[in-house]
C-alpha cells in the first residue's frame, strides 16, 4: 500500500479462503476473507455465532485484551483473538475495505507469521477503489510507558518504525530494526518473521488453558540458549522482525495507514494499543489527510 502510487483504497478481486488451528484454542477455523464497499474498513464476522450480533468492526477501542495477542469485541460480548498477523499483512498490502467470516473464536495461526496471509491474499487479486487512502498524520509525540517498556509515535514525512528487544537469552540478545513500512519492504525483510516464545513459558500458558494450537510448525521455541525448531530461524533478527510485524498489525486497528515513526522498545500488543488509545484521545496530536507528501513515497 505504502509504495503504490495511486494511493486509493483496495478491496480484494475474489474472495480468499483458507483453514488452520488457533494457537491458543487449538481449535480449527475456517476464514473467508471478501471484497467490500469502500468505508466499510476491516469488519471481522463470528459465522458460528448466530444469537446475538455477530459482526465486530475493528478500531483501537474495539480491543478488549492485548496480553498475548490482540483480541477484540462488540457491544454484544462477542470476541475474536489474534488478529495481529493477518491486520499486519492487510496494512503493508493496502486492504482497506473488507470482511473477514470465522467460525471460531480465534484466526488461524498458521505458520506464526504473516506470510501464509500475504500469500492468501495474492492468489485473490486485489481491486482499487474510487475513494483516496485517509492517513493518519502524526503532529505531536505520542510516548506510552510502562517500567522498562516504551512505544511512541513521532512526527514524521512517512511511515518509519524502530524496534528494540532485550532478552536474557543467547539466541536472543538485543535486537534492533529500524525500517521503512512499505509494501516491498515487509515483503522482504518482515512478513515472514514468526512468532516465539520459551519452552518453559508454554508449558505455564498450556496448564493454563493456552497455547493448545502452539507447535514448532507456528512458533520459534527456545529452551534455555537452544532453539528448538529443526530448521533454525529462517532470517537474521527474526525475534524482533516479528515484534515490529505484530506492531504493523496492531497499529492498523486504527483503520488507515500512519504518516509518522513508531518506535518501541520491548513493547507489545498491550502497550500497542495503550499507544493506539492514547493517540485517539489526543485530536490535536493528529490528523487525517488524503493526499501524501512527496517524502512518503521514497523508500
Amino acid at each position: 500500500m505504502f509504495g503504490r502510487d495511486d494511493h486509493h483504497e483496495r478491496t480484494l478481486s475474489a474472495p480468499a479462503i483458507c483453514a488452520g488451528v488457533g494457537v491458543h484454542s487449538g481449535e480449527r477455523v475456517r476464514l473467508a476473507i471478501r471484497s467490500a464497499p469502500t468505508g466499510t474498513g476491516v469488519v471481522f464476522v463470528r459465522t458460528d455465532v448466530t444469537d446475538r450480533d455477530n459482526r465486530i468492526p475493528v478500531s483501537g477501542e474495539a480491543v478488549v485484551e492485548a496480553r498475548l495477542n490482540t483480541m477484540i469485541e462488540n457491544a454484544d460480548g462477542v470476541r475474536l483473538s489474534t488478529i495481529e498477523h493477518l491486520m499486519a499483512a492487510f496494512a503493508a498490502l493496502g486492504v482497506s475495505n473488507v470482511i473477514v467470516e470465522v467460525d471460531g473464536p480465534e484466526l488461524p495461526i498458521l505458520d506464526g507469521s504473516a506470510l501464509p496471509f500475504v500469500q492468501l491474499l495474492d492468489r485473490a487479486g486485489f481491486r482499487r477503489q474510487l475513494a483516496p487512502v485517509r492517513y493518519i498524520e502524526i503532529l505531536e509525540p505520542i510516548v506510552v510507558e510502562e517500567d522498562d517498556k516504551r512505544a511512541a509515535l513521532l512526527p514524521c514525512d512517512r511511515y518509519e518504525m524502530r524496534f528494540e528487544i532485550d532478552f536474557d537469552s543467547r539466541v536472543i540478545g538485543n535486537q534492533v530494526v529500524d525500517f521503512v513500512v512499505d509494501e516491498a519492504t515487509f515483503r522482504d525483510q518482515i512478513m515472514a518473521a514468526r512468532t516465539f516464545g520459551f519452552a518453559h513459558e508454554v508449558e505455564a500458558l498450556r496448564r493454563a488453558g493456552l497455547a493448545r494450537g502452539g507447535s514448532l510448525e507456528n512458533a520459534v521455541v527456545i529452551d534455555g540458549d537452544t532453539i528448538l525448531n529443526p530448521g533454525g530461524l529462517r532470517m537474521e533478527r527474526e525475534f524482533v522482525k516479528h515484534k515490529a510485524l505484530d506492531a504493523i498489525g496492531d497499529l492498523y486497528v486504527l483503520g488507515a495507514p500512519l504518516l509518522g515513526r513508531y518506535e518501541g522498545v520491548k513493547a507489545g500488543h498491550a502497550l500497542n494499543n495503550q499507544l493506539v488509545r492514547a493517540l485517539l484521545a489526543a485530536p490535536h496530536a493528529w490528523r487525517e489527510v488524503t493526499r501524501v507528501p512527496e517524502l512518503a513515497q521514497v523508500g
